[in-house]
């Protein structure tokens, strides 16, 4: 096939999307002179092949899925998505055309103006539609159920008649699918559209069988009955072949079909499944393979059929099925199945003369030959009796790329083939092919021919460089997201495998206090350090969020929380990222304690795998996506927790005395609070001389006692987990820098030895923290129990309450550690216990009914209840119990 190159000739350039036309909704019609074209969107072009202009354009009310022709009639039934098949008059279309448009187009222009067709034009209105196709008389459909696609029959009108349909008469369940997901209540487009086509028998009585659409095809008896059965060619009737999206090719027999409405059986006995592709179909078709057969259609009259003894079938992804009629060792007819795998995806195809069939890839076209092997398997058996399929197939380019969409027109000269094509770029374009020389010889080019010689080298050098670099773009975009997914293979593996212990790829979080526009903020500093042999590149993704408790006060609300994504931009083994973000105070100008801060690391397959199947360059060769969004996982990508930190109110203190006098910090502006806007009210300015300043602080510090919280703590289990850091230091200094350990002032804490200090909370109000030991003789019969006892004092009792938090959540962690050690208490008295645990659950009964009765009292008698109230929590905050 050396000598059939092509020669392309640009006829007009259509209008198409910025991404380019997506293939399996163009469509391209050939008629005489004439040519129909469909670039999936809502118009229908019709060019004028001699006049090479395009004359006409008709804007339907959806988008066009399918064309099928019905020459005899002069009809053109137009399937539009979500709306119906529609059907138009040749006839009417010449003329309207010719009154619109008299003078010159010129290449690539749309006509003077777009013809809307309207609902009068409607045949058979129906949203589920997604496929049809036309015989004389019958419109045949497939409807796409819920759960099961359905072919149906109807009485086919005129065009130019009543625009409905006559009445359905025949219809049966084929199999059941999966629905494409979508939108509730609006059903997604299929993204891949089932193929209908019409087989007969060369007997066939029908009426005006000529008057069939142009998916019908004539085979011969042998391989009809073979295919289709004896009741099939008993009936001399037509058979429907369907291809579906899974890959199923079914057949019904069009006569039972009609006879089964009046006469109802088994469904299922009409349908045969034929083959399995076992991926999507997007073209069926018949075929001449015998070479005496292609001789004697040479001689066919012009009104009679040309009968076909192969039946081809494509699937998107390449695999190619091919049926025909051939003899066995036994010297009988059977059906012969080859099943070839040919460069995939394909876009479109296309069966033409002397056995050869074409199809589009996204980076060629090519062409099948498959009368080659022909001949009889057997040269016992009769040379007028078929021969085989060839063992293997071949494809020869034709060096054009992008084709969404291809017909084989029936002007070609003597001894060739002539394509009529539509590229993705919206190009209509014919190809032409001569095909009975078998290898380029030399030829005796005359002058005049020698320019255009030249432009058709040019243009197909031109060509096969476009289309190396697409393919060289489409490998170098998929080596390196193969090299991304390797590296995240690595990294995925080396921090799931090190639970314990150091992680290569760590996470640490530090809080601190900074000035920002006048004004004071709470800043946690995230430090990611790479310690791993990897390297984090494109895709990776350090994601922080930041969820903040519910107000202390207001027990009603609810936490938030905040996620801050920060790109990870090549991140080498050894290199550090840090990232701060503000804590506080929020836009009500409070904090809200304690904060989590949780960092993970999130790799984007969208981002990297996304844009290998889908190049950047998508507007030049939108078929290297072959929609990205299937091929991925639901997952979005995989997230990979590396730590989880909590910011306390021990964490956020602020101590101005321990600051030298030149770096105190300046006083906190707390946010208004309703006590002091009281006690301001209660200070009076014309006070008399000598007397002492009553500011709100006095003023709260004399007339409403600071809260206290206090928790005891076994010496000698404070002693067993502060080891370290116990030895030389009383324990009372030991344990306020163990609980101050995460504050950025507890190197000074540590330096002068502090068993107490006085600090300042995020909202201006101070907190003192007292350690002390004690001695607690009712517990143990043995003696005094040597403890520590943790006091926290404030005026602000929400403060007392996160402070008492963080020193709780201090100590479960120390207790749930020296448990794992299998250190044991020592001998108590269960009764005091029991007492102490009774005492506590009638106070808990009691904060109950208070909190009751604030409900259903009035504000005058609720304050005495509030009172008793706080009186009861003071004492829930001071127990007698020692943690041991």
């Amino acid at each position: 096939m050396a000598g059939a190159a092509p020669r392309v000739q640009y006829l007009a350039g259509l209008c198409c999307p910025l991404g380019g036309l997506a293939s399996g909704k163009p469509r391209v019609l050939c008629h005489e002179a004439e040519a129909f074209l469909s670039t999936g969107s809502e118009l229908v072009y019709v060019y004028d092949l001699e006049g090479g202009l395009l004359t006409a354009a008709y804007r339907f009310p959806g988008q066009v899925w399918y064309l099928e022709l019905l020459a005899p009639r002069r009809a053109l039934y137009v399937l539009c998505a979500r709306k119906g098949i529609y059907c138009l008059s040749l006839d009417h279309l010449s003329r309207r055309s010719t009154s619109q448009d008299d003078g010159d187009s010129e290449d690539g222009e749309l006509p003077s103006s777009v013809i809307p067709v309207g609902p009068d034009a409607c045949v058979l209105p129906d949203a589920s539609l997604c496929a049809f196709t036309v015989l004389d008389g019958t419109l045949v459909t497939l409807v796409q159920g819920p759960t099961q696609w359905k072919m149906q029959l109807f009485e086919c009108p005129c065009p130019g008649g009543d625009p409905q349909p006559g009445g359905q008469i025949g219809e049966v369940e084929l199999s059941t699918y999966t629905p494409p997901a979508g939108v509730p209540g609006k059903p997604a487009d299929p993204r891949f559209l089932p193929v209908l086509c019409c087989m007969s028998p060369p007997a066939s009585r029908a009426p005006h069988r000529h008057l069939w659409g142009s998916g019908s095809f004539t085979l011969k008896e042998a391989l009809f009955g073979l295919l289709f059965g004896v009741d099939a060619t008993l009936l001399e009737s037509p058979v429907i072949l369907c291809g579906l999206p899974d890959g199923q090719l079914c057949s019904v027999v069009l006569k039972a079909l009609v006879t089964s409405r009046s006469a109802p059986g088994d469904p299922k006995a009409l349908i045969k499944i034929l083959h399995h592709l076992e991926e999507p179909v997007i073209f069926m078709g018949a075929l001449k393979t015998e070479p005496k057969a292609e001789e004697a259609a040479e001689e066919t009259l012009p009104g009679e059929d040309v009968h076909f003894d192969c039946l081809v079938a494509l699937g998107h992804y390449g695999r190619m099925l091919a049926i025909k009629a051939s003899w066995d060792k036994a010297g009988n007819l059977v059906p012969e199945l080859r099943e070839y795998c040919l460069p995939g995806p394909v876009l479109c195809a296309a069966c033409g003369g002397g056995g050869r069939v074409y199809h589009s890839t996204p980076s060629d076209l090519c062409m099948v030959d498959l009368a080659r092997g022909s001949a009889p398997l057997d040269p016992t058996q009769p040379e007028e009796g078929p021969g085989g399929l060839p063992p293997l197939l071949c494809p020869a380019s034709l060096s054009a790329c992008s084709v969404v969409t291809l017909s084989v027109s029936s002007r070609a000269p003597e001894g060739g083939t002539e394509l009529l094509a539509l590229s993705a770029k919206g190009r209509l374009m014919t190809c032409s092919l001569d095909l009975n020389s078998e290898a380029p010889g030399l030829s005796v080019v005359s002058r005049a021919n020698t320019g255009q010689k030249i432009k058709e080298l040019l243009s197909g050098i031109g060509t096969v460089s476009e289309r190396v670099s697409f393919l060289k773009k489409a490998v170098d975009q998929r080596n390196k997201a193969l090299t991304s997914l390797n590296e995240a293979m690595n990294v995925s593996c080396a921090l799931l495998s090190s639970r314990e212990g150091p992680k290569p790829i760590s996470c640490t979080t530090t809080t601190a206090w900074s000035r920002l526009q006048m004004q004071d903020m709470l800043t946690a500093t995230c430090l990611l350090e790479n310690r791993s042999a990897f390297r984090l590149g494109q895709g990776w993704t350090l994601c922080v969020q930041v969820l903040t408790s519910s107000s202390a006060l207001d027990l009603d609300s609810a936490g938030s929380a905040t996620t801050y994504t920060i790109p990870v931009d090549q991140l080498s083994p050894g290199s550090q990222r840090e990232v701060t973000l503000p804590l506080g105070p929020g836009e009500n100008g409070t904090f809200d304690l304690p904060v989590t801060v949780s960092c993970t690391l999130f790799y984007s397959l969208r981002e990297v795998v996304g844009r290998a199947l889908a190049p950047s360059d998508s507007f030049e060769d939108p078929f290297l996506d072959e929609d990205p969004p299937n091929v991925l996982p639901e997952q979005e990508g995989i997230c990979l927790p590396l730590s989880r930190h909590t910011v306390d109110l021990l964490q956020s203190l602020r101590f101005p005395s321990l600051a030298p006098p030149c770096t105190q910090a300046p006083p906190l502006r707390s946010p208004a609070d309703p006590v002091d806007t009281f006690l301001e009210a209660c200070w009076e300015p014309g006070r008399e001389p000598g007397s002492q300043p009553v500011g709100p602080a006095s003023l709260r510090a004399a007339y409403l006692p600071p809260s206290v919280a206090c928790i005891k703590v076994s010496a000698e289990l404070l002693r067993a987990a502060l080891e370290d850091s116990c030895s030389g230091v009383p324990l009372c200094c030991a344990t306020l820098q163990w609980l101050l350990a995460e504050n950025a002032a507890v190197d000074v804490v540590r330096a002068r030895a502090l068993s107490s200090i006085q600090g300042v909370a995020p909202d201006g109000a101070d907190i003192h923290l007292i350690v002390r030991e004690v001695a607690v003789t009712d517990l143990c019969p043995a003696g005094p129990i040597q403890v520590v006892e943790i006091q926290v004092e404030s005026s602000s009792l929400a403060d007392v309450c996160r402070a008492h938090h963080a020193v709780i959540g201090r100590m479960q962690t120390m207790v749930t550690q020296q448990a794992a050690q299998g250190s044991s208490p020592p001998d108590l008295r269960v009764q005091y216990l029991r007492q102490i645990h009774a005492n506590h659950e009638t106070l808990l009964r009691e904060v109950q009914a208070l909190r009751d009765r604030l409900c259903m009292e009035d504000e005058a008698s609720s304050c005495t209840t509030a009172q008793r109230l706080l009186q009861v929590y003071k004492q829930l905050r001071n127990p007698s119990l020692v943690l041991l």
